[in-house]
């Protein structure tokens, strides 16, 4: 290899090993604030009529409360929610917040499927997709909730010789 080559993957190797180790360091913090903006966002612009895009899909759905009544309350369940994921204040509290509104969220696939689709099962309208992106929400949830215990990521895999020992079946 000459010396240009081992030059340039010398530089590629630290520049890569730098923003690995920032990414895992800096990565879980920042994935938990922007759940929170986007929560609390969503949540605050449902305290004004008619800025929230949800709120037709709301209004279709949820027939057996008034939406006068439904609409704040679940407004301030989002900004709560936001507000834990932005001070990492309360996070197995943020957390099951977010799953218990989850099964709101997603009932209009079930309540209102016309709302939902335009051609089942893959035909998404733009409330449907609405619906869908809370699949990364949650799994957004799932990795900041993995660390409440005080882990995080690593930017390397343990070598061999450093992982635990496994258990094995005897023959």
């Amino acid at each position: 290899m000459s010396r240009i080559a081992r030059l340039y993957t010398w530089v590629f190797e630290a520049v890569d090993r730098f923003l690995t180790q920032w990414m895992a360091r800096h990565g879980v913090a920042l994935l938990r604030i922007s759940l929170g903006v986007v929560f609390f966002w969503f949540g605050a612009v449902k305290l004004v009529p008619g800025l929230s895009p949800a709120e037709g899909l709301i209004r279709e759905t949820i027939t057996f409360v008034p939406l006068s009544v439904f609409m704040p309350i679940l407004a301030v369940w989002e900004m709560l929610i936001g507000l834990g994921f932005i001070t990492g204040k309360f996070m197995r509290l943020t957390i099951l917040l977010l799953f218990l509104q989850m099964p709101g969220t997603i009932s209009p696939v079930f309540l209102r499927p016309d709302l939902v689709f335009t051609a089942f099962p893959f035909g998404l309208t733009l409330e449907g997709q609405y619906i869908v992106k809370n699949l990364v929400l949650i799994s957004a949830a799932f990795v900041v909730g993995s660390t409440v215990r005080g882990g995080g990521l690593v930017a390397q895999p343990l070598r061999s010789q450093d992982a635990a020992p496994t258990l094995r079946a005897r023959v």
